[in-house]
Formats: C-alpha cells, sequence, structure tokens
C-alpha cells in the first residue's frame, strides 16, 4: 500500500507541470504484448500503427511518440504498476490501450489520480468509464451490442429464446442485456445456464437448450477455440440454425472461429460493430491497407486502436498540442467521425462511444463463410448507463 501511496504522490508530483509547452506527446500504450491475449493486442496495435502510418506522426505541430508496456495478459495490479511507471518515469502525457476489463479498471485509478486523458481502445464492461473523469472509450460495450440483439429477436418474430453464457463479468453482462432487451419488447426466457470459462464440450447444455423447444437459442462466448466446439456441438444435437435460431455476440463467428466451425456456423445471427467484410467505402479502403502492411484483416480490435488514434489526433487539433487531461477530455466530448465501422461518435456525458450495431447472418460468399450484414440498430449509446442515476 505504501508503494502504491508513493507512486500516486509521485504521479501528482509530475502531473504538475503542463505538458502544452513540450515538443512532443508521449502516449503510453499499455495491453498484452505476451501471453494469451497478445493477438489482441498485436491487433490494437496493428490499427494505431496504421492510423499513424496515414496520418503522420505529429499533430499540432507536436510530434507523437508511443511507449508501449506489456502487462502480459489479466494482470490489473501490473497494468496499474505500468500506468503509474508511464507517467512518472517516462513522462507520458496520455494512457491508451487496454485490452481487458480488470486492468482498464486499475489503470482508471491512475488516470483520475494523475489527471491524465486515457483512450480505452477494448475493455468492454459499461462501469469502466466511470472510474475516471478523463477516460474515453473507442470500442463497443457489451449492453451495447446485447441489448439491441435482444430487442431485434423480438421484433424478428422470435418469443421463446434459451440463454447459454461463459461464466464470468462479460459473459453475465451479455446473458443480463439480452434478457433484458428481449423480456422488455415482450420475449419469454424459457431456461437459462452457464458454462466453465475453459469449457470445451458443449453438447450437454445445447442438449438441454434444444430440450426448452425454444424459437432460438442465444449464446456469448469469448472466442478463441470455443465457437468451434460450439458448431460441433450444435451440429451434432442435430439444431439447425434455419429453424431454431442461434443469436451471439460477434466473436461467436469471428473470422478465424468460422473457419474452425465449417458449415455448422451458417445461418448464425449475431449483433456486432464492426467486421472487415462491412460494405462501406471507408472500410473497403482500410481493409485494403492493413492487407497490405500486416498481410491479415483487420478485426474489432484492430478498429479500436484505429478510431482510439483518430480520438487523440483530433483531440490534440482541438486543443493546439495542449496535452492537459481536462483539456483533452473536453476537447473529445461530442466528437462526431466517419470510422470504417461506420458513423460513431462520443457521448459528450458519459465519454463512450455511440454507435451503429449490425444485425449478420453467417453465408457462404465465394465459397467462404462470411458474416453478412442485413439489419442494423443506429446511434446506439450503452444503455447501462443511459439508466444511471443522474
Amino acid at each position: 500500500m505504501k508503494r502504491i501511496l508513493a507512486g500516486l504522490g509521485a504521479i501528482a508530483m509530475f502531473a504538475m507541470p503542463s505538458a502544452y509547452a513540450q515538443q512532443s506527446v508521449k502516449v503510453g500504450v499499455v495491453m498484452s504484448y505476451s501471453g494469451q491475449f497478445a493477438d489482441t493486442g498485436t491487433q490494437i496495435g496493428n490499427g494505431i500503427k496504421l492510423y499513424m502510418k496515414e496520418h503522420g506522426d505529429t499533430v499540432a505541430g507536436k510530434k507523437i511518440e508511443l511507449i508501449p508496456r506489456d502487462n502480459g495478459g489479466i494482470a490489473p495490479d501490473v497494468a496499474k504498476r505500468l500506468s503509474q511507471e508511464v507517467i512518472v518515469r517516462d513522462g507520458a502525457d496520455i494512457l491508451a490501450g487496454f485490452d481487458l476489463t480488470p486492468n482498464a479498471l486499475a489503470a482508471a485509478d491512475v488516470s483520475a489520480q494523475a489527471k491524465k486523458f486515457m483512450v480505452n481502445m477494448n475493455a468492454a464492461t459499461s462501469v469502466i468509464t466511470t472510474k475516471s473523469p478523463y477516460m474515453v472509450r473507442t470500442s463497443f460495450t457489451v449492453w451495447q451490442l446485447n441489448e439491441s440483439l435482444g430487442t431485434w429477436a423480438y421484433k424478428s418474430g422470435l418469443r421463446k429464446v434459451y440463454t447459454l453464457v461463459s461464466d464470468f463479468g462479460p459473459g453475465h453482462d451479455g446473458e443480463a442485456a439480452f434478457q433484458k432487451g428481449f423480456k422488455d419488447a415482450g420475449g419469454e426466457i424459457v431456461g437459462s445456464a452457464r458454462y466453465p470459462v475453459a469449457n470445451q464440450d458443449f453438447a450437454p447444455f445445447l442438449q438441454r437448450a434444444k430440450d426448452a423447444n425454444p424459437d432460438g437459442i442465444y449464446i456469448w462466448v469469448p472466442g478463441g477455440t470455443q465457437p468451434a466446439a460450439i458448431g460441433k456441438a450444435i451440429a451434432e444435437r442435430g439444431i439447425d440454425p434455419t429453424k431454431t435460431k442461434i443469436l451471439g455476440q460477434g466473436e461467436l463467428t469471428f473470422e478465424d472461429s468460422l473457419k474452425g466451425m465449417g458449415d455448422a456456423g451458417l445461418g448464425i445471427i449475431t449483433a456486432f460493430h464492426y467486421d472487415y467484410n462491412h460494405q462501406s467505402a471507408k472500410n473497403k479502403a482500410f481493409v485494403t491497407a492493413y492487407n497490405a502492411e500486416f498481410k491479415r484483416n483487420p478485426d474489432m480490435f484492430s478498429v479500436g486502436g484505429y478510431d482510439g488514434m483518430h480520438a487523440i489526433y483530433e483531440a490534440l487539433k482541438k486543443t493546439n498540442g495542449n496535452a492537459d487531461g481536462e483539456a483533452l477530455i473536453n476537447a473529445v466530448k461530442g466528437m462526431k467521425w466517419e470510422s470504417p465501422r461506420g458513423p460513431m461518435s462520443i457521448d459528450p456525458e458519459t465519454r463512450d462511444v455511440v454507435q451503429t450495431v449490425y444485425i449478420r447472418r453467417v453465408e457462404k460468399v465465394g465459397g467462404a463463410l462470411v458474416n453478412v450484414e442485413f439489419d442494423k440498430v443506429e446511434n446506439v449509446k450503452d444503455p447501462w448507463k443511459a439508466r444511471m442515476p443522474k
């Protein structure tokens, strides 16, 4: 505790001189560059790099210097320490990155104490941005996607749904959000279950869901190898997605997930804010540039990093290079722009992202399984925050 207090004291002392007089703006990028979530960090980093390649490394007369720091995975104590160190030792003016909720929550304390502008480029639990008045989010929230999906599911004709989610924080949020949207619209939840985080055998869970005879089964999965296992179990249990709708958040049908799932993925419906297959001129240019630079497709992590740098650059333009936390957060409130994902903005009250939620169905196009958008919900704010007491 003494070390933490000393660290925060040092931050307060360090933060006193104005960054406005400096000839550079230093951005401490804290996220997972190694470990289980290393590819998440890589994709966010790729988005950052591409934005800087396209827009240069100087904005408002100040050179942008990135200071990457690896928290190695879910490690809130490490993320907090690195955030402190990058400010105190390296003179960072801005904190950015943050792929995982526990790490973002820990770093938020540092942002609040040091009064440093913080750009959360991925972590999606709604509460995060309430923990520092200097934080903005450029990714999404679990509630934003899944409450929209629940409401849409009822409007599309579903009346009874069974929910199956991963048994940890984001999965619980997905479950609560979908159920609220669906039930508030008039639907009935006929059963629910939570599976262990590391589970790979979904057959018994899906059999119980099938036995409930629902119109649809909602599944929340964090990605990794689980979607392929779910696809296999769906086929083995004889569940036809064209008859019993399979619904979920976008990770269920990630590009790599579909490769492992095969034709069992056909017909699955998901809600998401970005996919490389999104049909817009801006996204096509983004995907082309991304492929040329990194030899792979961008994903939600990539666009979170790309838009996060846009928020930093445009805020600095508004402040004429002043990197003071108060100046930057005021500059970013209400900001609007056209992203590869479509139109997006920053809610001036919550500092959270406002964007389109796309409803997609897995189809075979040119011999490949892809997410094809066929409906959308526009200008979606985080509904969890909308219900918070003012």
